[in-house]
């Protein structure tokens, strides 16, 4: 299972970044769309745990989950969202595999964690990776202020993000005893309400705007497919393993991006892409090599575990 929401994560992910920047291409106001998104799929998401007992409202008001919402929601995609006004979905998302080189050197300087080699290693390719897929980009477009600024922006909200992942594992330790997908709601309740905050003071919000054909669907999508499922699926992650691992969708879903906006918003990719792909993917596999080891021997363990006890005399049935 651990494998198989990896890869359904990447997919989610992978698509969003499209979808964002089709919303926002259509006048949808950046802040108040990303507001609207992740308030309403935590408020669906809230109330249906809450219906099944597996959530309490003394949750909301919990400050790790409005630090949690301000970190993880908030910041990252309030940058995200202004940021894809003014550069394409695919260097939005290539950008964004930033975040676990970042989520690594937090963990070196500022909780002196030790990094393997490998590790290290694993992070370079893949950073390397990063860069041929932004070189095309950087030849095709026209880098004018605004491109630099939005390119900027999209860093620092990884760099936010990350402080948030780490946060993210720690609160997740301290409620262990509450359902990953709740916490999960209760954050994006608070970053909607922070991104509703912000869009009030920045920004005209029409009704006309909003229920535009191609931005109500993109908003739709996002809050359905990109939040409830996508953001859920990651939170799952990182109670199962660690901050690092459920993080390195942000090197494998530019790959994805990067193809469907070629395929169906005319954005360009060459060689290049095709080379940068094939690097994010070994680094990412690399980096967490350790970890996928433990991963797939876990099964292993508990079977021949099971079979000691059955052997020592286990009178469970089936």
């Amino acid at each position: 299972m651990i494998v198989i929401n990896y890869f359904m994560m990447c997919l989610v992910f992978g698509t969003t970044f499209l979808a964002i920047k089709i919303g926002v291409d259509h006048a949808a106001p950046p802040f108040f769309a990303a507001g609207a998104r992740f308030f309403a799929a935590g408020a669906i998401l809230f109330l249906w745990m809450v219906w099944r007992k597996k959530a309490k409202w003394s949750l909301l008001l919990r400050k790790e989950m409005l630090v949690t919402g301000a970190l993880l929601t908030f910041g990252t995609f309030a940058l995200l969202y202004w940021a894809e006004q003014y550069v394409t979905s695919g260097v939005a998302a290539v950008l964004s595999a930033t975040g676990p080189l970042m989520i690594l050197l937090m963990q070196m300087m500022v909780l002196r964690q030790k990094a393997t080699g490998r590790a290290v290693l694993g992070i370079l390719i893949g950073l390397s990776g990063v860069m041929l897929l932004v070189l095309p980009n950087m030849v095709s477009v026209q880098a004018g202020s605004r491109w630099a600024i939005g390119c900027a922006a999209v860093l620092i909200g990884e760099v936010v993000y990350s402080v948030g992942a780490l946060y993210t594992k720690r609160v997740t330790e301290n409620f262990a005893a509450v359902s990953p997908i709740a916490l999960n709601a209760a954050q994006m309740i608070y970053g909607g309400l922070l991104l509703f905050l912000l869009s009030a003071f920045t920004e005209r919000v029409t009704m006309g705007d909003l229920l535009e054909p191609t931005v109500l669907g993109s908003l739709i999508y996002l809050t359905v497919v990109g939040s409830m499922v996508g953001h859920s699926l990651f939170y799952w992650l990182v109670a199962k393993t660690n901050p690092v691992f459920p993080s390195t969708w942000l090197y494998v879903s530019p790959l994805i991006a990067m193809t469907i906006g070629v395929l169906f918003y005319g954005e360009t990719a060459g060689w290049f892409a095709v080379l940068g792909g094939v690097a994010i993917i070994a680094g990412t596999v690399l980096t967490n090599l350790d970890s996928l080891r433990q991963l797939l021997r876990r099964p292993a363990r508990l079977t021949a575990q099971a079979a000691a006890e059955g052997g020592t005399g286990s009178t469970t049935g089936s």
